[in-house]
């Protein structure tokens, strides 16, 4: 009996020591990771040659030009914001509570935008609608014979309306989720209280979707507030600037200089306080109200008939869907095929030649293999390390596990370009270690960005896992460490392999975070069509952008396969 009093007690202080170890490293990692860019933004913006001082930051502050910057980003932002939500709560509850027919497929295709990268639909309504070349705009000018343009996307209300077609499906999204799985009992008492259906629909139903709607919008305004693909490619040449831009202008415009990436520090520091007050708004939109809307009933709302709107409310879904996801598509894909730009979209005018030019062209199969190479290792890392992370804050429980967990999702809550920022600042030698110019600052830069996907996901799926189990095989003699590697990582793979491809795809089509860490052999594939189009060569931007959709489509093909057979298993 002594005997086994003593291995269970060498046993537990093993398991005590194990899991102090992952408690240490993941405190070592995250502190490496995130914290150190994030302090060295801090410094440079406050703090020169050791000293505290506030100059650097009044000077940016007070500049019109950032000014006029800030104020921009707040206008997009909100309208954004505000017109993405209507749309997407509008299109989740006609999917979600309406008998429209075709519900199946017209629910897939409104994911559709989600998918693809926002400055590509940027760049293909900029071919139709700019306000000196646009293809339908000169179709439009001649015939019906228009002094002028009728069109300019290059605007502020251009960039809302992109933006708008590629950032509603996040409220789309999580409202008809919410509005398929809530109690139908208020909303049948309120029409057996002789409700009408639209004071039913404003008075019970959008309040108790609260939550759904504000994670949605909210994801809106901090992608908005963060985004640079579509204001660079619609606004920068119009001298319609956003801080994400302006940072950009700021550190390009000095060379890439230390005086230049210490203002773009300063510049951070402003959109960082925007993002912190978006987030403080939402918690006071949820603060107050009960919004406990899933019952334990096997009921489902009851389905609205729309009798007469049926066929007209069919046909704004698919105008809409044909609007924002067919003509881009189909813009990118023959401009990738005309000879030169400006042709008329003739069959004459059509080539294979600028796929030739693109792969021939320095930097393109690079590219693919970089974007390739960063996404895949940072998916691995973050998979592993997400997990890692979850693992300590949900069963080992440490104190501080409250600052472990903010720490590894505060990279996200931060715009992408502010990180690029912090890690240009930490790895360029001032810590003594320089990676810049090199592949590895994008991947640091990756890892801390999406970290947070796979702890979340993570986190969910151990708190499925129930402790006894792992209690019940260290009782059949399995040490701490083989309970995990044989019972507890084994039932949360699926989550973990979701973890990966939730970094995997988002990172092969990223732009705002790479488009400051790229080195001369370090471009990523967004970056590279956003060079090629900078430099005016914007059939070969369309054939490699054809290309992206075309990988795109593929890899989440196999993601949905993959993800739907782990389901099954």
């Amino acid at each position: 009996m002594s005997t086994n009093r003593d291995l269970a007690a060498v046993d537990g202080r093993r398991r005590i020591n194990m899991d102090k170890v992952m408690t240490v490293v993941c405190f070592i990692l995250l502190f490496i990771i995130v914290i150190i860019p994030i302090f060295m933004i801090i410094y440079n913006a406050f703090f020169f040659e050791g000293k505290f001082s506030l100059d650097l930051f009044t000077q940016q502050l007070t500049d019109s030009k950032n000014l006029s910057a800030m104020w921009n980003t707040l206008v997009i932002a909100v309208c954004a914001t505000v017109l993405g939500t209507i749309m997407g709560v509008f299109y989740a509850w006609l999917l979600g509570r309406s008998d429209i027919p075709c519900k199946g497929l017209m629910r897939a295709l409104f994911n559709i935008p989600y998918m693809f990268p926002p400055f590509l639909g940027a760049m293909a309504w900029d071919l139709l609608l700019n306000g000196r070349s646009g293809y339908l705009n000169r179709f439009l000018v001649s015939t019906f014979g228009l002094d002028g343009m009728p069109f300019n996307i290059n605007s502020i209300a251009g960039i809302v309306f992109v933006e708008v077609s590629y950032y509603f499906p996040f409220v789309f999204m999580q409202v008809v989720s919410a509005l398929e799985r809530m109690d139908p009992t208020l909303e049948e008492c309120a029409r057996i209280a002789g409700a009408k259906q639209g004071t039913v629909i404003w008075k019970i139903t959008l309040p108790l979707v609260k939550p759904a709607i504000s994670a949605g919008a909210l994801l809106i305004l901090t992608t908005s507030l963060a985004h640079f693909g579509v204001p660079s490619i619609l606004g920068y040449a119009q001298g319609i600037y956003t801080l994400p831009t302006r940072i950009y202008s700021v550190i390009y415009n000095s060379g890439g200089s230390f005086d230049g990436i210490r203002q773009g520090a300063a510049l951070s520091v402003m959109l960082v306080v925007v993002v912190a007050l978006a987030l403080v708004l939402q918690k006071k939109i949820l603060s107050s109200g009960n919004y406990d809307i899933i019952k334990g009933k096997s009921m489902r709302p009851t389905l609205i008939k729309l009798r007469g709107a049926k066929v007209p409310l069919l046909l704004v879904a698919v105008f809409t869907l044909v609007l924002i996801v067919v003509v881009p598509l189909v813009m990118i894909v023959l401009i990738s095929f005309i000879k030169a730009y400006g042709l008329p979209l003739k069959f004459s005018n059509f080539t294979l030649s600028q796929y030739e030019k693109v792969f021939k062209a320095s930097g393109t199969i690079d590219s693919i293999k970089n974007s390739l190479f960063v996404s895949i290792t940072a998916g691995l890392i973050c998979m592993f390390l997400g997990t890692l992370v979850a693992y300590v804050v949900q069963k080992i429980r440490p104190k501080g596990k409250e600052v472990l967990e903010v720490i590894s999702v505060l990279p996200y809550s931060i715009p992408g370009t502010v990180l690029s920022i912090g890690v240009i600042l930490a790895w360029s030698g001032s810590l003594g270690i320089t990676l810049y110019n090199t592949i590895w600052i994008i991947l640091v830069a990756y890892m801390a960005r999406y970290l947070s996907f796979s702890m979340k996901t993570s986190s969910a799926a151990l708190l499925q896992v129930h402790s006894s189990l792992e209690e019940a095989a260290r009782v059949c003699g399995a040490s701490h460490t083989e309970s995990l590697t044989d019972v507890t990582l084994p039932l949360i793979r699926p989550a973990m392999v979701s973890g990966f491809f939730l970094i995997f795809l988002p990172a092969m089509r990223e732009v705002t975070t790479s488009i400051l860490l790229y080195g001369p052999y370090t471009r990523t594939l967004g970056v590279q069509i956003y060079s090629l189009r900078d430099a005016g060569m914007i059939p070969q931007a369309a054939a490699l952008a054809t290309v992206a959709i075309g990988i795109i489509i593929v890899l989440n093909a196999i993601v949905t396969q993959i993800t739907k057979d782990r389901k099954g298993v």
